[in-house]
């Protein structure tokens, strides 16, 4: 293996969001005009997993259609997107990585340091080129920009160079392949990804930490009664969390009425005037690096009309991460921070 040095994009450790594909593939530049500040390091939530058995092996996975074996335990696993890397991490399996790219906000402080560990190989996506310098033997992607031919290549092109890969279920480029947004469908990316490097084990006590997490998220209804605006960004026409993603999926785990909930899909475009007419109780601000929660809390404090909105006059914000809003690992983190905010809001609903 290859482990070059590599100077890594580095971030803040303020929380962000941001929820569309083609948004993901501008991130690296703007990244890198941001000029971003290093993230605190600590230490991560679960140690290493113990050494893979390659009895385990051969292992079968397959999504978007494609199927691939894995015949021994990889060693050199390249992610490419921040969700593909939390799992692994959350995983405890970051002893695995031999790279990663394109991330979208901070990493969680408790995973800083077995990230720091693993070489960045691009601030975005890496090249064909670049990938195979890393000389890995599995590579996992959350979006399906990742796989295209001028960029990391596609999957049957790294098969032909011997690399398996597996691309999340969300990510496929075909809608009719992925799954409808739900914590089981999370769970079965990660066994999936869990079993194709050697650890079943790590997915089922994953699973069982955020069940149990999320009872209690519903048993204490933090959101209960009250009506909530999930603005994504945009500010002619807001982008806000629809019916079907993880927006909705957070906001379920709360009990809190997602006041676009009767939009299709993960995320959809607004109006003002709808928001208006409804005058949440609560506005979830996603923050991203390329458009700041503060930014659009200016920008709703500032404009003559939607200052008078309940929530703007009285402040009445949360704060969810890109990475905490869309169907990952990190999906429960972001309820349970949401659930944590509304109760220091201290609302009656």
């Amino acid at each position: 293996m290859i482990r070059r040095t590599v100077l890594r994009p580095t971030l803040p450790t303020v929380p962000s969001t941001g929820p569309s594909t083609a948004r993901l593939r501008r991130l690296g530049g703007l990244v890198l005009a941001a000029g971003l500040l290093s993230g605190c390091t600590g230490a991560p939530a679960t140690g290493s997993a113990p050494p893979t058995s390659s009895d385990r092996f051969p292992v079968t996975v397959t999504s978007c259609g494609h199927e691939v074996t894995v015949d021994e335990p990889p060693s050199e696993v390249v992610t490419l997107n921040q969700g593909a890397t939390e799992v692994v991490l959350a995983l405890g399996l970051a002893d695995q990585l031999a790279g990663t790219a394109y991330l979208d906000d901070a990493v969680p402080e408790e995973w800083q340091a077995a990230y720091d560990a693993v070489p960045a190989l691009s601030a975005e996506y890496p090249t064909n080129e670049q990938l195979l310098a890393a000389r890995p033997d599995f590579v996992y992607a959350s979006y399906a920009s990742a796989f295209e031919p001028a960029v990391a290549g596609t999957q049957d092109d790294l098969a032909a160079s011997g690399v398996g890969s597996y691309l999340s279920p969300f990510g496929c480029p075909e809608a009719t392949d992925r799954p409808e947004a739900s914590f089981e469908a999370v769970w079965d990316e990660v066994t999936d990804v869990a079993s194709a490097l050697g650890h079943p084990e790590a997915a089922e006590r994953l699973r069982d930490e955020q069940e149990d997490q999320l009872a209690d998220l519903r048993s204490g209804a933090a959101g209960e009664g009250l009506d909530v605006l999930w603005w994504d960004g945009g500010t002619k026409s807001p982008n806000v969390g629809a019916g079907d993603g993880g927006p909705q999926l957070v906001l379920d785990a709360v009990g809190a009425t997602n006041v676009f909930g009767d939009l299709p899909g993960s995320w959809a475009e607004g109006s003002w005037e709808d928001v208006l007419a409804a005058d949440p109780d609560v506005i979830v601000l996603v923050d991203a690096v390329w458009d700041r929660a503060a930014d659009k809390r200016a920008y709703l404090e500032s404009d003559p009309v939607l200052s008078g909105l309940t929530a703007v006059r009285e402040q009445r914000y949360a704060v969810v991460p890109f990475s905490a809003s869309t169907a990952g690992v990190r999906l429960v983190d972001g309820a349970a921070s949401l659930a944590g905010q509304l109760g220091e809001l201290g609302l009656d609903g």
